[in-house]
Parts: structure tokens; C-alpha cells; sequence
């Protein structure tokens, strides 16, 4: 490394920590616990779950470290990748949360900032790295299946608007949600592929609803969204007219990246294991849970490190492009990995049935972990795009 670059790294390091040390509050210096029901998501009515969190929340979001390498003319931090790396690395340390979780962060900015018109990044953008918007994703469509460029919703050119009709489903948090980004049917004359458009779409207009699903786990993130005569302004289409399915296979390397680097955490089981099982001789006293205890853990942590790799070439300009299915496809299933064996590790208790109590816990999010394996594309769609995309492999013609 050039010895400036490095020296100036020393002193952003050490501002850095110094800077996270002074306003971090303690509370905010602990993991997640809960997912939803113990971040902050933002939008237009922000619910801050305790003055800590708001404080960290607003801390961050001044510094543009919300979006820490994202552009400052739009809000964001400009730091350079190694510059973040060591915010990163500085946040570990102190054991300092993610400030803000959205999938504005996570899929959408992305996509606006490579395919956005500069009013689009101006606005949107600005409002992602600020919190102001909680978005959702409409994607899916009953019908529709894996084959996602099968849709029919549709948005119907009335010359200064569009008009749209149809139904979208697994709309995450879309009954909380401000805007959803769609993908709609433009032109229905075209190929499946070619008809397809991208469309930010406020869900307070008229003619939006949606409709909660409940799910075994217990819990509920998903709905399904409808649309109905919703008229929706031009300025509302990303990039151009027909060209959305480019946009949508962008957005979704930033979704199935994300999906596996939830699923990448290096979560202690060893010391759930431990507490359920016990020593013998200062190992797990069962050899077989251990041995599936050690794989599971060695195989996250694999998986760790190939996404932060891919994560410092992203930020570099390279995007993850296919590797994104391998790391879906292998965070879904380490995640199903991960609960299946702690069911088994939690014994009789682990069969109980209920929302409050530890056990139930266990039963509930292991059935929930299926859902893994068909969420932000199935795992043989993965499969497909790695066979034919990473490897190189024929098309089987049967």
C-alpha cells in the first residue's frame, strides 16, 4: 500500500474510533436481537424504539454514514472503500449496530444511483441515506412463480401518466411501507423481457392496499399489494421505458448479496450447544453434534469472507453479478443448517410451540427458515443462473 494512503488511513482510523467512542451510545453497542421489532427502519413516521436509538440514528445520518461510501452531493459519506473498510472495522470493535435498515440501503440506491436521472438521485437518493422513505419491493406476482419476467401488472401510457393494475405479492413490510418500486408491464405486444418497465409508486396514492400474510412462523412481514386504476406520474420510471428487466436483474445481485450476508453472521451456536449439551473433557460431549457444530461454523465462516470480498469489489466498481446466487443459495441453506441443528441441540424443548418462550422460538424460526430456500429468487433458479453464469455449464436438452 502506498505509505501516504497507509499513514492517512492511521489517522482516519484513529479519528474514526475516537469519533464512534464519543457518540455511540452504550445501548447502541450491542447486536440486533429481534430483526424488525429491535431496529430502525425510517420513513415519514419514524418509530425509534428508544431515544439511544434515535440519537445514534441521527449521529450517523449527519455524518452521511448511513451510506458511508454513497456520493456527498447526494447525502452520502464519500468515503473511499478503505476508508470504509476501517469504519467497519472500527464499528466491530465497539460492537456499534447498523444506525439504519431499509431496503432503500440494501437494493433500491444501488439501482437509482447506476440507472437514476440526476433529479431521481437528488431526491430519492437524498431521502434513502436520510431515512425519510421506508420502501418495499414489488416484485412477485401470483402466477408468476420463479419466472419472474412472467408479470402482468401493467402501466398503461395516458400520455402525462401511466395507470396501473394488478397485484404484487411478498411485498415485504408493504402495510408499513411509504413507496414501493415495482416492476410493471409497459408494452404487451413485446417479449417478456422487453416489456417490462421500473416504477416508483407512493403507496398513499389512490387505488393502493394491501393485505397482510400470515405465515407459520408466527409472524407476518409479508403482503400481498394491490393496485387499482393507480395513477402514477411519467418522472416515476427508472432508466427507460421497456428496458426495466436490466434494472431488475441489477437490483437483485443487491438483494440476493444482502439476503446471503444475513445468513453469513457467525451466529455462537457452540455456546448454545454447550448450554444444552455440555463438556466432557472440554469438548462437546456428543461427537456428532460436534462435528455438525464445527462444519456449520466453518462453513459460515467461509462464506463470510467470500461475501466481504465481494462487498470490497463492489465498492471498488466491480459488481457481484452472478456470485450473488452462490451467496444466496448458500445462506439459505446454512441458515436451515443452522436452525434444523439447533432444534436438535435444544431436545424435547426444541418441539414446543409458542411465540414467547425460548423453545417455541426455536420450532417457529427453524419452519420459517424454508421460506429461505423461495424468497428473492428459489434456490433452483440459483442453481440454474450458477450452473449456466459462474461455471460455464451447457443447457441440458432433454
Amino acid at each position: 500500500m502506498n505509505p501516504t494512503i497507509a499513514g492517512d488511513l492511521t489517522a482516519f482510523r484513529a479519528e474514526t474510533h475516537a469519533w464512534l467512542d464519543e457518540n455511540c451510545p452504550q445501548s447502541q453497542r450491542a447486536p440486533v436481537k429481534n430483526g424488525f421489532e429491535d431496529i430502525f427502519a425510517g420513513g415519514r413516521n419514524p418509530h425509534f424504539h428508544n431515544e439511544d436509538q434515535k440519537v445514534w440514528f441521527e449521529r450517523m445520518r449527519d455524518k452521511g454514514w448511513t451510506a458511508p461510501t454513497w456520493p456527498k452531493a447526494y447525502g452520502g459519506g464519500g468515503l473511499s472503500p478503505q476508508e470504509n473498510k476501517v469504519l467497519e472495522e472500527e464499528m466491530a470493535k465497539l460492537g456499534c449496530r447498523k444506525p439504519l435498515w431499509s431496503f432503500g440501503l440494501m437494493m433500491l440506491g444501488p439501482a437509482l444511483l447506476h440507472y437514476g436521472s440526476e433529479e431521481q438521485k437528488q431526491k430519492y437518493i437524498r431521502e434513502i441515506v436520510n431515512g425519510e422513505i421506508w420502501w418495499s419491493q414489488g416484485y412477485s406476482e401470483p402466477g408468476s412463480g420463479s419466472d419472474l419476467a412472467s408479470l402482468k401488472t401493467s402501466a398503461v401510457d395516458m400520455g402525462d401518466h401511466y395507470v396501473v393494475n394488478g397485484q404484487k405479492v411478498w411485498t415485504s413490510y408493504a402495510d408499513k411501507s411509504d413507496m414501493i418500486f415495482c416492476l410493471v408491464r409497459t408494452d404487451q405486444e413485446a417479449p417478456k423481457h422487453s416489456g417490462i418497465s421500473f416504477l416508483l409508486i407512493d403507496m398513499r396514492w389512490e387505488g393502493v392496499s394491501t393485505r397482510p400474510i400470515k405465515l407459520i412462523s408466527g409472524k407476518s412481514p409479508f403482503c400481498e399489494t394491490f393496485f387499482d386504476n393507480v395513477k402514477v406520474p411519467k418522472e416515476n420510471i427508472v432508466g427507460e421505458v421497456n428496458q426495466g428487466w436490466s434494472i431488475a436483474k441489477n437490483l437483485l445481485t443487491h438483494e440476493r448479496t444482502s439476503i446471503g450476508s444475513l445468513f453469513s453472521n457467525i451466529f455462537p451456536i457452540h455456546e448454545f450447544a454447550k448450554e444444552k449439551v455440555g463438556l466432557e473433557s472440554g469438548k462437546l460431549a456428543d461427537p456428532v453434534l460436534r462435528t455438525e457444530v464445527a462444519r456449520l461454523m466453518i462453513d459460515s465462516l467461509g462464506l463470510k469472507y467470500a461475501i466481504e470480498q465481494t462487498i470490497d469489489e463492489a465498492k471498488a466498481g466491480q459488481q457481484p453479478g452472478a456470485k450473488s446466487s452462490y451467496f444466496k443459495y448458500t445462506g439459505s441453506e446454512l441458515n436451515k443448517t443452522r436452525n434444523e441443528l439447533m432444534v436438535a441441540l435444544a431436545g424435547y424443548e426444541g418441539l414446543h410451540w409458542g411465540e414467547d418462550i425460548k423453545e417455541g422460538k426455536i420450532a417457529r424460526d427453524m419452519c420459517r427458515t424454508k421460506g429461505n430456500s423461495i424468497e428473492g429468487g428459489t434456490s433452483e433458479i440459483q442453481l440454474n443462473v450458477i450452473a449456466k453464469r459462474v461455471l460455464g455449464l451447457p443447457t441440458f436438452k432433454g
